[in-house]
């Protein structure tokens, strides 16, 4: 397999993650001192891939597929 369809398979597992999920959340954690006392403190932040991307990268990965599925070497 050659690295265009390679690509191609990511764009297109990427995209529909994407248009599944429509974002992904991630934890980040916090020192804090207050004189003699360490506070740890977590927040939760979410990112939202927009619909656009998703589909993009849908369509991206399927045409470097049928792009690379064409090429004779």
């Amino acid at each position: 397999m050659d690295l265009v369809r390679v690509i191609g398979i990511v764009l297109l597992a990427l995209g529909l993650v994407a248009l599944a999920y429509g974002g992904f959340s991630y934890t980040k954690t916090n020192h804090h001192e207050v004189g003699p006392i360490q506070i740890e403190t977590k927040d939760r932040d979410t990112v939202p891939v927009p619909l656009w991307a998703g589909i993009g990268a849908v369509v991206a990965g399927a045409g470097l597929l049928v792009a690379g599925g064409r090429r004779t070497s």
